[in-house]
């Protein structure tokens, strides 16, 4: 999936000019947390979100800091945090640094920049001209498709039930193939065997659940101590 596959289109965006009053009352009209501010040529100039508005004086709620750190920082830091708790217009409070993807950008790449830069959306671009957001919310939504097609796929075979499990653990580096038996009967997973560390069960598990067609999964296996061979845990169901 591509970054324009799940965007909101059509974004609600600010002038830099605009007041910070402006931004908080379309934000709440809106339902939204967060705004491009784009200047007057169409350019996307930085984000104002609900956390720009947070430390402000008017609600007391501005950083307060010792005399000895202020002397540290020095005037031009502090000089920004007075303009940030204080000015009156988006381009003064906004995150001028905005962090941005190309709308066909691959889903995962998006997800780690939003990671990585620990944001909650991130514009899209088509051209140099946002035409998008992805938020966290897009993502849950695109989710929540991805596990109701899921649900209803095609009707599979216990065999082709079984044969897909096998794959995702050849796959999986983690996954102990040698050890482990599965058999499926009328959608229901039984897996047998031994691990011998008991974080595998639960992989496991999801491993087996993430198939379609998957009903059910019992689970079997038991957890041996791998230098003593003493049992640590045996599966609800052994």
């Amino acid at each position: 999936m591509l970054a324009k596959d799940v965007m909101t289109p059509g974004v609600v965006s600010i002038s830099p000019e605009a007041s910070i009053k402006d931004a908080a009352a379309l934000m709440l009209e809106r339902h939204i947390s967060g705004l491009p501010v784009i200047d007057e040529a169409g350019a996307l100039v930085g984000m104002v979100t609900e956390g720009d508005l947070l430390k402000r004086v008017e609600l007391g709620t501005q950083q307060k800091r010792p005399k000895w750190l202020e002397f540290i920082l020095g005037p031009g830091r502090m000089s920004t945090d007075y303009v940030q708790t204080r000015g009156r217009k988006v381009g003064e409070v906004m995150t001028s640094r905005v962090v941005t993807v190309n709308e066909d950008a691959d889903l995962a790449d998006v997800v780690t920049s939003m990671n990585d830069h620990r944001i909650k959306r991130i514009p899209v671009l088509r051209g140099g001209s946002v035409i998008g957001l992805v938020t966290r919310a897009d993502l849950l939504k695109a989710l929540e498709g991805m596990l109701e097609r899921g649900a209803v796929a095609a009707n599979p075979s216990d065999l082709e039930i079984r044969s897909a499990i096998l794959a995702e653990l050849e796959a999986q580096s983690w996954a102990p193939t040698g050890t482990i038996n599965i058999s499926v009967q009328g959608g229901v997973v039984e897996l047998n065997g031994c691990i011998f560390d008991d974080r595998e069960r639960e992989a496991l598990q999801v491993a087996a659940e993430n198939v379609a067609g998957v009903k059910a999964v019992k689970d079997h296996v038991t957890t041996i101590e791998p230098y003593s061979g003493t049992v640590i845990s045996q599966g609800d169901a052994a």
